[in-house]
């Protein structure tokens, strides 16, 4: 297995992993639960959210209630590359909220950050009292506060929420707010997804984004960079709408490849069809919101991606020379002699995306052609998008045959994430420290820092199974 790329950046990342012991994460609780239904007859596609879950509701007397959480999360860009943000409900960007114009809603929000927050609806008309802007319209919340909005939808479109705090929301404080039309827009779409687009300054050995940064070197798409994004997937001949929101510091010119589309809305809700003209490359600027709709004629895994070239790379950093283990650049010194020489590498990392069912029948070494702000849109015939959809119902367990013993030392004990020294994992990694997830945190309580344990990890799965203490530490 060439793991080379994924151990590049985790060596980078290993400070960093040991700066989210003890923060807490709340992606396998019930915040995780799409929403259900407003009703059984939808006039429209709901909306996919790849890699981001919808925030559920409870119906409390004919008015939609939901809660958000505003708190520090550990999440990870791509494997082996930890980040300590903020964010909502165990989750950056936070879990999206999908609703019907029309609709009456009070979402409870609690502060569990260690300093004030607010909250924007950014593009919903809302009254004055609940537009969030802390100082004018109310108090900010302060640490274990809560505040309750509550107001009648009157449009519809992309919206998102953020947090009115300028620098909370450079560590991620952001969710998308879709309200769907009481009637579908002609023409009708047959897929909708959702797409919030971040940047982050992570410096080597630091978890922690630094707000400051006028420079950025971690490029997403909700919430992870590419080759972690997970693809999107319709059928040949589906027409899609893809909703782009940007908040950062950077424009963003997003392109998709295989087809043209048309800009059909923006936060401002939907644009007439007379202003509607063909492109592939659509500007989203800060703080905004664009619908494209398309029909994907051609079959293929079509890119779409920032067109910013800086922005399609993971740890942008100045290139000083080779690396050791990639394949590309070469220590070579005859390459050296060109001028110019080494611009951009190439290191394949398909292994731990094998097990997920949106990758299914990819091109092998796909994921060293993916970094950034970088995913795919995948127009399958149907005999193939049913497979993938099944997959997704139904997904395989990790074979046994392809279970590996990992043995090391305990270094961090996290929320759910176990930090580990240890040794090569021939066939799936290399010897190194870094953060992974664990199959049954419970097993956490028993751990110390020291510990020599063992665990059962598998092909295309990052996650430590069965862990057992070897040797007790000593501290």
């Amino acid at each position: 297995m060439n793991s080379n790329r994924r151990h590049f950046f985790a060596r980078l990342a290993t400070a960093g992993a040991a700066i989210t012991a003890g923060v807490k994460s709340l992606a396998g609780q019930d915040q995780k639960l799409p929403a259900a239904p407003s009703n059984a007859t939808e006039p429209f596609a709901p909306v996919v959210t790849p890699d981001l879950a919808k925030l559920p509701y409870k119906l409390v007397d004919g008015v939609k209630e939901f809660n958000l959480i505003a708190e520090v999360i550990q999440t990870e860009l791509i494997p082996g590359r930890a980040m300590t943000a903020w964010g909502y409900n165990g989750s950056v960007p936070g879990p999206s909220i999908e609703v019907q114009e029309g609709d009456r809603v009070r979402i409870i929000v609690d502060n569990r950050l260690p300093e004030p927050t607010s909250m924007h609806w950014h593009g919903l008309e809302v009254p004055f009292e609940m537009d969030g802007v802390p100082g004018v319209v109310q108090d900010p919340i302060l640490p274990g506060g809560t505040f309750t909005y509550e107001f009648t939808l009157e449009q519809n479109g992309t919206f998102f929420y953020h947090s009115h705090m300028a620098m909370q929301e450079m560590l991620g404080m952001i969710g998308l707010f879709i309200v769907h039309p009481k009637q579908a827009h002609a023409p009708k779409v047959d897929r909708d997804f959702g797409i919030i687009l971040q940047e982050f300054a992570l410096k080597p050995n630091n978890a922690v984004p630094n707000t400051l940064a006028m420079e950025y070197n971690w490029l997403t798409m909700n919430g992870k960079s590419g080759p972690a994004t997970t693809p999107m997937i319709v059928k040949v001949g589906e027409r899609v709408r893809i909703r782009l929101v940007n908040l950062g510091m950077d424009h963003h010119p997003i392109h998709l490849h295989g087809t043209q589309f048309v800009v059909t809305g923006s936060e401002g809700g939907r644009a007439p069809e007379t202003t509607w003209a063909p492109g592939n490359t659509v500007l989203v600027g800060v703080a905004q919101a664009k619908d494209i709709e398309f029909v994907m004629k051609k079959p293929g895994d079509w890119m779409m991606h920032c067109h910013m070239p800086h922005h399609g790379m993971n740890q942008m950093v100045s290139m000083v020379g080779p690396i050791s283990g990639m394949e590309y650049p070469k220590d070579d010194p005859a390459k050296k002699q060109v001028p110019g020489y080494p611009q951009d590498m190439w290191m394949v990392m398909d292994e731990p995306f094998k097990g997920k069912p949106e990758t299914l029948g990819l091109r092998p070494t796909w994921t060293a052609g993916m970094m950034g702000m970088m995913t795919l849109v995948r127009a399958l015939p149907p005999e193939q998008f049913d497979r993938i959809m099944a997959a997704k119902v139904q997904p395989t367990a990790p074979a046994a045959s392809r279970g590996h013993t990992l043995v090391g030392r305990v270094e961090v004990i996290g929320a759910n994430r176990l930090t580990v020294n240890h040794s090569k994992v021939e066939g799936w990694m290399d010897a190194m420290t870094m953060a992974y997830p664990v199959d049954t945190p419970s097993v956490l309580s028993s751990l110390k820092v020291g510990d020599q344990i063992a665990a059962t990890v598998f092909d295309g799965d990052m996650t430590l199974h069965n862990i057992k203490v070897v040797a007790a530490g000593n501290k």
